[in-house]
């Protein structure tokens, strides 16, 4: 068992890492006539990761994280079809369309807000840009069960995606109310059998701990139903609490959260009834079968982590269409407007809706590699890392080195002149190991509403 007391230490705002640098130190010094050059220097044999943000939601979920606009208006779906279609044509006087595309993501919003019509319609307009997916391309939706039926899902699976990944948060009703979002066990499973019909051949739901009124025993129930309906992959998020960020959030009521001891147990609980029945931990927060390709990944150690999350897909340039959406370089991010009218101006005006970003200088790219190794593969090859970038590790992160002693002295990491490698209690922390080579972290230290806890 955890020793609670010794690891509630470690609660303290943190980011994700999705990104390194992190989304925080995006700014308009990057600015639009630079972002155009690092689209069209890009390295054409380097593959290439679509994303696309479709945003509408008809209601708020109190939980959610996401850029979302509010709807029921078919108007105004319509209209953002329309100009999705003049971004990716002003996209391709800059972008070499004919590159491989291995990847391609659809998020939200609620993706499957959009009709079957509209889905089509939008898919055909992509592939009329980008015509050369490879055969084993990823192309994978974010499906909220209560929105998805099975025009939808033959449009999807008629058009290549071969992953979905469904919303379901907690199945316990007075969770649920609390987060407002009411999702009956039978609606998921109607959405399951939906996906199976058509071919997915991964399938995976995300769950939430850390909601309003949850405990273990009411988790325990909830992973119970999940395991039913026999999923490829979890992903288990801990809840991140932002409502100065998100005003949804502040409708929930923060004497109902459990806390962080709580959510430990939750984890560990999570963690061993999982891998009981057969899933293994892939990166942080995720769990897959043994036959999926991200278990082979992380045993290889080549696990790669992007902001749709863990893939096997490394080494491609993503480029992110629509409201809100990044895009990856070798050596930049970038991000869209998140405001509508923002969005539709620019390209009105003939331009790309990037809004901000950040270029990556060589200290920012060493320290993303050491990052997002430890984030994906729960370990960091010394020689490997300095065979790449040519400095010595110890010298160069010696205050990361030395903050990484008390996780050692913990048993929550071993580091030696080979390897710094994560114990199985350790993963649970892995946001906190990776801090320490965050360059960033020194200026946020003093704000406490900049990130979530890591516990």
């Amino acid at each position: 068992m955890l020793d609670f007391t010794k690891f509630i230490k470690y609660s303290k705002p943190g980011p994700r890492y999705t990104s390194y640098p992190t989304a925080l130190e995006f700014s308009d010094t990057f600015g639009y006539d630079e972002y155009i050059q690092k689209l069209k220097s890009q390295d054409p044999t380097r593959p290439l990761s679509l994303y696309f943000h479709l945003p509408f939601c008809k209601n708020a979920c109190y939980f959610c994280g996401c850029n979302v606009v509010f709807t029921s208006k078919e108007d105004k779906m319509v209209r953002y079809i329309d100009y999705l279609k003049r971004e990716l044509k002003i996209l391709a006087s800059y972008v070499d369309c004919s590159r491989e595309v291995i990847q391609m993501h659809f998020g939200g919003g609620t993706p499957t807000f959009f009709n079957a019509p509209q889905l089509e319609e939008v898919i055909k307009e992509i592939k009329s840009f980008f015509p050369n997916f490879v055969k084993d391309a990823e192309i994978s939706c974010e499906i909220d069960p209560r929105h998805i039926n099975e025009e939808q899902m033959k449009v999807l699976s008629e058009n290549g995606f071969n992953r979905v990944s469904f919303g379901l948060q907690d199945f316990n009703e007075k969770v649920q109310q609390a987060v407002h979002r009411i999702q009956p066990y039978a609606i998921t499973k109607d959405a399951m059998d939906l996906a199976r019909k058509y071919g997915m051949h991964s399938v995976n739901v995300d769950l939430i701990y850390g909601l309003p009124y949850q405990n273990l025993e009411t988790f325990k129930e909830t992973l119970e139903l999940s395991l039913t309906l026999n999923p490829d992959r979890f992903a288990v998020f801990n809840y991140a609490h932002v409502p100065w960020m998100k005003k949804t959030m502040r409708k929930i009521d923060e004497t109902t959260l459990p806390l962080p001891d709580e959510k430990l147990r939750i984890m560990q609980h999570t963690i061993s009834f999982l891998t009981s029945h057969g899933y293994k931990m892939i990166g942080m927060d995720h769990f897959a079968k043994p036959e999926d390709e991200l278990f082979k990944a992380i045993e290889k150690g080549e696990l790669h982590r992007n902001f749709q999350g863990y893939t096997t897909k490394g080494g491609a340039d993503l480029v992110g269409v629509g409201l809100t959406s990044i895009g990856e370089g070798v050596d930049y991010y970038a991000q869209n407007t998140k405001e509508m009218h923002e969005y539709e101006e620019a390209i009105d005006a003939g331009q790309l809706p990037f809004e901000r970003g950040i270029v990556l200088n060589r200290d920012d790219q060493i320290r993303q590699f050491v990052i997002m190794e430890l984030m994906s593969n729960f370990k960091l090859d010394i020689k490997r890392f300095e065979k790449l970038y040519g400095v010595e590790f110890k010298s160069y992160f010696a205050d990361a080195i030395e903050a990484l002693k008390p996780f050692e002295d913990d048993e929550l990491l071993s580091m030696n002149d080979d390897f710094i490698e994560c114990s199985q209690t350790g993963t649970l922390l892995i946001r906190n190991i990776a801090m320490p080579f965050d360059a960033y972290m020194k200026k946020h230290a003093a704000n406490a509403k900049t990130f979530s806890k890591t516990v």
